[in-house]
């Protein structure tokens, strides 16, 4: 790669960056008056690899279904996998059914279970983080891979600098997560001490689906979007 010599003067994108400014404030317009219809509504997240044989597949369908019936709304990142699953639990018990699907090389367009007029076509992750974020009124985190692992640490940061609102944050798959959660416990918590000790706190584990209900339920949080 070509090294750039200080006196030399950088010209590349300059107009390009210009216009896409343009382009991010279009999203995140369309986001808004879009979201804002919709009311409350929980945030799923999880990987779009996994089939629907997979016990975490039926598990969301099941998960979506029950918070259907307390009547929130699911946001889904619009894929497969664990996305389709929620969005069909959603659409199952005719719910509302929300997409945030991204443009992406490798990966299939969204989901068939997303309501038509709750589909939103995003080219940027951030903007498609702020509406997960900003519209959700829980967090619940399944099985994935980095995508779903950036989407967590992003929402505990932004609850443990207080950017946002605490809300829950609930992981499901108890045997996929127990690793990652021993290490932040034994090495950031404990060893290192990189986190606060009630910073662990934020998050809450089980499979059981009614209890992810309660917990929600007894949330004695604010119903209005995050930031």
């Amino acid at each position: 790669m070509e090294k750039l010599h200080p006196n030399k003067e950088w010209t590349g994108l300059k107009g390009e960056s210009s216009w896409r400014i343009f382009k991010i404030m279009s999203e995140f317009v369309d986001g808004f008056e879009t979201m804002n219809q919709i009311g409350p509504c929980i945030s799923i997240f999880g990987s779009a690899r996994t089939k629907p044989d997979h016990p975490y597949y039926q598990m969301a369908v099941d998960l979506a279904k029950a918070l259907v019936d307390e009547g929130y709304g699911v946001i889904t990142g619009g894929g497969p996998g664990i996305m389709e699953a929620a969005n069909k639990g959603a659409r199952d018990a005719e719910g509302k059914s929300v997409g945030l699907n991204i443009d992406l090389p490798h990966e299939q367009s969204h989901n068939p279970f997303i309501d038509t007029d709750k589909l939103l076509n995003h080219r940027y992750f951030f903007v498609r983080k702020v509406m997960f974020v900003k519209y959700g009124q829980a967090f619940i985190f399944l099985p994935g891979g980095f995508g779903t692992l950036d989407e967590l640490f992003e929402c505990l940061t932004l609850i443990q600098t207080k950017k946002i609102s605490k809300v829950p944050v609930i992981l499901m798959g108890k045997d996929f997560w127990a690793g990652m959660i021993d290490w932040v416990k034994e090495v950031l918590r404990d060893k290192e001490q990189t986190i606060s000790p009630h910073d662990i706190d934020l998050i809450q584990i089980t499979d059981d689906i009614s209890e992810v209900v309660q917990i929600i339920s007894d949330f004695e949080g604010t119903l209005e979007p995050n930031f």
